[in-house]
């Protein structure tokens, strides 16, 4: 699995990538094979036929992303553990990982790869590369192989996460994870600020009230935080439109669509928090990584945020898992989603294809196994309790829950306002990363401008936006 914070570095190629624990053992990602599309020189005994399952005798070398570093030891203690069990099942296939430390799938690096054919059998991406994979011709259409016969819980997989791997009703991949936004939210400071924890606000007038009072606090203490640079301003004003039930870019995806009453109504309260409250902080232009610093040191009372944002500050900034919350989006209407997934490598034989589709459904897309196995999970020192990923439904979601809630290693009840009250996710714009990076400067121009003139910020950006849409 891959955070929310690694999905980002392709949502915006500025934002600084951090190495940090991740909830299951695919803790980082990995170089690339030679992409060879061969069938690998090994014996091939298995059918052609991809509503077939792998035939266990059928000899099968695959090449694949993200296995984990010797530097993430419990991590790569999981693949390990992971593919001797897969071989229990399929002791002809040789899993050959693929392993980089540090930086994960940088924009340059992905695409490059592409460009080169240069991609691992199994190779890791996120909802939003799609297009671009496409575009490449990179990726193989798995709908055939895919089926209750290889997939036993593809009914219980959400199919909204689904539909973020198809095009034109194909389906390019196999999820990894998934994430909706919410409000997190810092315990203490509700408390010293004589707010309920439990009742993160529900609407924006209620987040404006309380940041009102956690900035009362003084101290140097911002109610509620924004980010206004490299791209994530943007992100983030997409995801408070959605919240109102908006959009940034119609239907159509050919014109833009928040210079109206709601974006204007989502720019002005974000300018009358920054000026007439003086609720936000006067350090602005803050890019990921800021926000998390300033609410795990007390020093921020609730951002915008994906779950996986806990782990990350517990893990690598010294906070406890006690001291945060989640709520659920203000507004309500819609949150933006994303998540990451595995597709395979056009090009490969039938055989690694079926190899792959076994091996991603063993991996990721088993409850009680693989990523999903939380009690061992626990038992290696790693988190456990964090609200996604979570794409199951049915009978799947209620054993992988109770699971989760069995071997915590954080107070799960404190996101009970977040699962309770689930809001559905809506999936990021078309060019989202060039949209993200004009509605920058609205978010800019809104936090360190005083004499700010809404209007113009959203006219402006309008235009810019449309002319990005219009060279698609």
């Amino acid at each position: 699995m891959r955070s929310a914070r690694f999905r980002r570095s392709r949502r915006a190629a500025a934002i600084t990538l951090v190495s940090a624990l991740s909830l299951t053992a695919l803790a980082a990602c990995g170089t690339s094979s030679s992409g060879d599309d061969s069938s690998d020189g090994a014996q091939q005994s298995g059918s052609s036929d991809p509503t077939i399952p792998l035939d266990p005798k059928t000899k099968v070398t695959l090449t694949i992303d993200c296995m984990p570093p010797t530097a993430k030891a419990a991590e790569l203690k999981e693949w390990k553990e992971d593919v001797a069990e897969f071989n229990k099942t399929y002791p002809n296939v040789t899993i050959e990982g693929r392993s980089t430390p540090g930086q994960c799938l940088e924009p340059p690096r992905f695409t490059a790869m592409l460009k080169a054919k240069s991609q691992p059998d199994v190779f890791y991406t996120y909802f939003t590369d799609l297009p671009q994979v496409l575009a490449e011709d990179g990726a193989a259409d798995i709908s055939a192989y895919v089926s209750p016969k290889t997939v036993p819980l593809l009914k219980d997989i959400d199919p909204n996460v689904l539909d973020s791997l198809k095009h034109q009703g194909n389906l390019y991949g196999l999820p990894t994870s998934n994430y909706t936004m919410g409000l997190l939210i810092n315990r203490k400071l509700f408390k010293d600020a004589g707010l309920d924890p439990d009742a993160p606000p529900r609407t924006w007038d209620e987040v404006r009230a309380a940041a009102k009072k956690i900035a009362a606090l003084g101290d140097g203490i911002a109610g509620f935080g924004e980010y206004s640079a490299g791209n994530t301003g943007g992100w983030h004003f997409t995801a408070q439109m959605y919240s109102l039930g908006g959009d940034v870019v119609d239907a159509s995806g050919t014109k833009a669509a928040f210079n109206n009453e709601l974006g204007k109504q989502v720019a002005k309260n974000l300018h009358a928090m920054r000026w007439e409250d003086d609720s936000m902080g006067k350090t602005q232009l803050l890019k990921w990584g800021d926000l998390q610093k300033q609410i795990a040191t007390d020093k921020l009372g609730m951002f915008l945020a994906a779950p996986d944002d806990i782990a990350y500050m517990v893990q690598q900034l010294g906070a406890k898992y006690e001291n945060f919350g989640m709520g659920p989006i203000p507004g309500g209407r819609n949150t933006l989603a994303g998540g990451n997934n595995y597709m395979v490598k056009k090009g490969i034989s039938p055989d690694k294809i079926k190899a792959a589709v076994a091996w991603l459904n063993f991996k990721n897309l088993t409850v009680g196994k693989g990523q999903f196995d939380w009690a061992r999970t626990k038992a290696d020192g790693l988190p456990v309790g964090i609200p996604q990923p979570n794409f199951w439904l049915n009978g799947s979601k209620t054993k992988d829950d109770a699971a989760r809630v069995e071997h915590a290693t954080m107070p799960v009840v404190n996101f009970k306002a977040f699962m309770d009250n689930p809001v559905p996710g809506k999936a990021e714009p078309p060019k989202a990363q060039e949209v993200y990076k004009i509605l920058d400067n609205v978010m800019s121009g809104l936090l360190t401008n005083e004499d700010a003139d809404v209007d113009k910020l959203l006219s402006t950006a309008e235009a810019q936006v449309n002319q990005v849409l219009a060279h698609q």
